[in-house]
């Protein structure tokens, strides 16, 4: 028996971390009272040793990567949570937190994403248009009109083709080279963005922009009547059974559109399945199917590879013989929702890598080999 315990000892001592890790005990996910079913990873289409190598320890370490979940038809195939150092939207100084599946964590730029489909719950209520011109909803700004700014619709904003002025992503967030930054503390954000000088015609240049999403915003709560909290809350949070959730706000204590949420990964996983089943979740629409389809439909180029729909990221990948098409939504840091309509997948991952742009492509990776996992 000794025998037996010392040859056992000295294999797991000669194991590589690499075979620990596609163990197909790995990543199982918790069963709580959430809501989510768990499913066996074969039974879910995945080479269950080949998912488990996708999680592989070393390029979570490298990432700092917090959480990553699997789920498919509606079942969570894999489910990971790590310690890291994380700093929340107004933290000066890092700290190390020991994620699990109770912990919030900030969503960043996957807001934009929310906002998104608020906007189509109050188009699709009649509150507001997709083609009505932006400046139509703020008559206290009428000093702006002119015919350019005039043609700025909905639409644009929420393909973040408005034509205005915006620099933001080849800035630092939060240093003030960032026109993001200034929506932090100013009292008036529609005028600061909508008073911006138009760069290209609205509709025909994508520039990445949070002042289109803090106007967006403010439209659907001029429209709805509403708050945006308030709205997110009747709309999505409340009747998904979302309960655990926050939208933290400016100086002003208004919610950052663009980038003040806070959710637990299981419950974006949750808003995932229901776009992928066309807005519904457990038999209750709650985004128009129609507006599902095209937000995470490609509108305009966005450059390097990726295409921008409404609020959300676009792409595809060469998987076998076929082109796969996928959908995103993305925030700083490493905060993902990845959506593959055509295998019923979602994926996401929360991590700490903020304004550090190596985050991307090894999610990306990330992302890949957990594709190639999956056989059917």
């Amino acid at each position: 028996m000794l025998r037996l315990v010392g040859a056992a000892i000295l294999a797991f001592a000669l194991c590589p971390c690499s075979a620990l890790a596609e163990s197909p005990s790995c990543a199982i996910p918790a069963k709580l009272e959430d809501g989510w079913s768990v499913v066996a990873r074969q039974d879910a289409g995945f080479d269950p040793a080949a998912l488990c190598g996708a999680l592989d320890p070393a390029p979570l370490d490298q990432a700092n990567i917090h959480s990553v979940l699997v789920e498919r038809h509606g079942k969570l195939v894999a489910e990971i949570y790590r310690e890291g150092s994380d700093r929340s939207i107004y933290s000066l100084f890092a700290r190390r937190i020991a994620f699990d599946a109770s912990t919030q964590h900030d969503m960043r730029s996957v807001s934009k994403s929310f906002v998104g489909l608020l906007a189509g719950s109050a188009i699709g209520d009649g509150a507001m248009s997709l083609s009505a011109p932006v400046l139509d909803y703020f008559p206290e700004l009428a000093d702006l009109r002119n015919p350019e700014r005039n043609a700025i619709k909905v639409e644009h904003l929420l393909t973040m083709s408005s034509g205005l002025h915006w620099e933001e992503t080849l800035a630092t967030y939060g240093g003030l080279a960032n026109d993001e930054t200034h929506l932090y503390w100013a009292w008036n954000p529609d005028r600061l963005v909508l008073s911006r000088a138009l760069d290209a015609l609205p509709g025909t240049h994508f520039n990445y922009s949070g002042g289109n999403t803090a106007v967006l915003a403010d439209i659907i709560e001029r429209a709805t009547k509403t708050s945006l909290r308030d709205y997110a809350r009747t709309k999505i949070f409340e009747p998904m059974g979302i309960k655990d959730w926050e939208w933290i706000g400016d100086l002003w204590w208004r919610p950052i559109a663009f980038a003040g949420l806070r959710l637990r990964p299981r419950d974006l996983a949750k808003v995932g399945r229901m776009l992928l089943a066309d807005g519904r979740w457990e038999g209750r629409q709650i985004v128009p199917a129609e507006w599902v389809h095209q937000s995470l439909a490609p509108h305009i180029a966005a450059g390097e590879g990726l295409s921008y729909g409404y609020h959300f990221w676009t792409g595809s990948l060469q998987r076998g013989e076929s082109k796969l098409d996928w959908a995103a939504a993305f925030g700083n840091g490493g905060q993902r929702l990845f959506l593959v309509p055509e295998l019923d997948l979602a994926i996401v991952m929360t991590a700490g890598r903020y304004n550090e742009r190596v985050i991307g492509p090894i999610e990306m990776q990330i992302f890949r080999k957990i594709l190639a996992a999956l056989h059917e």
